[in-house]
């Protein structure tokens, strides 16, 4: 649906680094070996990108390191548009529901990272979570979004133990217990 959008690999692959998860940050070079991709096509990209607010640079040394506007006034916007794109939406309709005591529910791997993958790694923390239901469910959400689901589950007090092993761009909130998608 996005790539009918916008016609541009490079500009998807750029949304989804910075726009899925807003800690992300990087490089042009590593951008180039992420992406597999020239670094010409990504500057180009970047530099629209930078040139409508919609990106923050910042120099350190001899590099330019990239990072979400988080203020830019369509960047809620973009990020909601991304999580529909990914399916995030309907994962939480479709699995979190009818699961028990669900407190929170994270994107781990790849996506955390803002890079698409055909593998959704996701980390729920709750206690008393019916596991059998939730392979059932998980089943049905990867028919929906075409994309194969993996998910962990800790229970409040195994995450609070283990939370601090990811960096801010490693895991990215997709849920709470208040009902709320991030």
């Amino acid at each position: 649906m996005l790539d009918t959008l916008i016609t541009s690999k490079t500009r998807i692959k750029l949304l989804l680094k910075f726009f899925l998860n807003s800690n992300a940050s990087s490089y042009l070079r590593n951008l180039e070996g992420e992406f597999g991709e020239s670094t010409n096509g990504i500057r180009l990209e970047l530099n629209k990108f930078e040139k409508a607010g919609l990106l923050q640079s910042q120099v350190s040394g001899n590099k330019k390191l990239y990072r979400a506007n988080t203020s830019h006034p369509l960047f809620p916007d973009i990020h909601n548009l991304l999580l529909k794109y990914i399916g995030f939406d309907r994962i939480i309709d479709t699995i979190i529901s009818k699961l028990g005591n669900v407190n929170e529910v994270y994107v781990v791997g790849k996506f955390a990272w803002g890079i698409d993958s055909d593998v959704i790694d996701l980390l729920l923390v709750g206690n008393d979570i019916n596991r059998e239901y939730l392979a059932r469910l998980s089943t049905k959400g990867e028919k929906l979004i075409k994309r194969k689901i993996r998910y962990l589950v800790y229970s409040r007090e195994e995450f609070v133990s283990i939370k601090d092993n990811y960096s801010s761009d490693e895991i990215l909130l997709l849920w709470t217990e208040k009902g709320e998608a991030i």
